[in-house]
């Protein structure tokens, strides 16, 4: 029986845990419960059960806006960084029931798309049917502590991304567009420059996905003569287009990231001055070892796919600590 009770308050901890989190991360309890699924009181209650258990005030509430306190910034990395053990002990005893070292974790940014994603699936599955593929949708900041604590075996991360003991396959560019309403002045240019983007604000995603992209991205903004009164933060593309539907705002998407829909245009920058950079990257293996079986065959995979599907292009400078081993398998790229 008390194991029983102690196993309930390890369950119910991890699930406040992940609530607090969530809501950190968002500041905005109505945001947060649409992110988890849950309706916005049970999402209070748990807040509230948290702080009750700990003793100390996680957020500062008011009618406008939802702050951490001094106690809540403290706990936020303690809380993420238990979370990612849970992860993992659910994924080793997930690797051990199917067998060990026959899946393969990855991480991918969420923006990817589905037609990119599902086309990954397939040409991993066609090189190595023998091994199990298991992705997770996640932000390159997050990729990097997951593959450094051993929790994902690879990822497919945006640059500039400061980590160390982790290697990169080659390093591949997307040029990045301006996303406008059907009917603005600047749709029906060929390309648009950024100073012309003048007095509209900025949408893009949040920076905590890539931290160093958005950095690298808004500075390039200011350089070429944009500087948005506003950034909007988007972690949902439909969000974005929210926005700039709405009329007082652009979103900066490669092509095709908003393939399809009604009521918006993408058009190229003039001088391709924006571009996204993104790699494979992976654990460095200590003593000069081949990364684990699956990683090159991954790496390969992912790349032709995404120069293929995504329209990426090798880039000169290329971050490669190590050139990508030869997986057992070939990828057409």
């Amino acid at each position: 029986m008390i194991s029983k009770w102690v196993s309930l308050l390890l369950v119910n901890l991890v699930g406040h845990l992940k609530c607090f989190v969530i809501v950190a991360e968002e500041l905005h309890f109505g945001h947060a419960a649409e992110r988890l699924g849950m309706a916005q009181p049970p999402l209070s209650q748990r807040i509230q059960r948290l702080e009750s258990e700990l003793g100390v005030r996680l957020f500062d509430r008011s009618s406008r806006k939802v702050e951490l306190t001094a106690p809540g910034r403290l706990l936020l990395d303690e809380a993420r960084d238990i979370l990612t053990r849970v992860d993992r002990i659910y994924s080793v005893s997930e690797r051990a029931r199917l067998g060990a070292a026959r899946t393969v974790r990855a991480g991918l940014p969420s923006d990817l798309g589905g037609p990119i994603v599902a086309a990954l699936i397939a040409a991993f599955r066609d090189g190595r049917p023998d091994l199990r593929l298991e992705l997770r949708e996640t932000a390159t900041a997050e990729q990097v502590r997951a593959l450094a604590e051993g929790a994902l075996d690879a990822g497919v991360v945006r640059h500039p991304c400061a980590a160390r003991d982790l290697e990169y396959g080659p390093m591949l560019g997307q040029p990045v567009g301006v996303l406008l309403p059907d009917g603005a002045p600047l749709a029906a240019a060929a390309e648009v420059h950024l100073g012309d983007l003048g007095e509209r604000d900025l949408v893009v995603p949040p920076r905590e996905e890539a931290p160093g992209s958005h950095d690298e991205l808004l500075a390039a903004c200011r350089r070429h003569g944009y500087a948005p009164p506003a950034v909007h933060e988007a972690r949902n593309a439909q969000f974005a287009v929210g926005l700039v539907l709405a009329g007082t705002a652009v979103a900066l998407v490669p092509a095709g990231g908003a393939a399809g829909t009604a009521g918006v245009t993408w058009r190229p920058l003039a001088g391709e001055p924006l571009s996204l950079r993104t790699s494979c990257a992976w654990r460095a293996p200590e003593g000069g070892l081949a990364p684990p079986d699956g990683v090159a065959d991954f790496a390969a995979a992912a790349t032709a796919v995404l120069r293929r599907e995504a329209g990426m292009a090798p880039l000169d400078r290329a971050p490669i600590r190590r050139v990508v081993p030869r997986p057992s398998s070939g990828f057409l790229a």
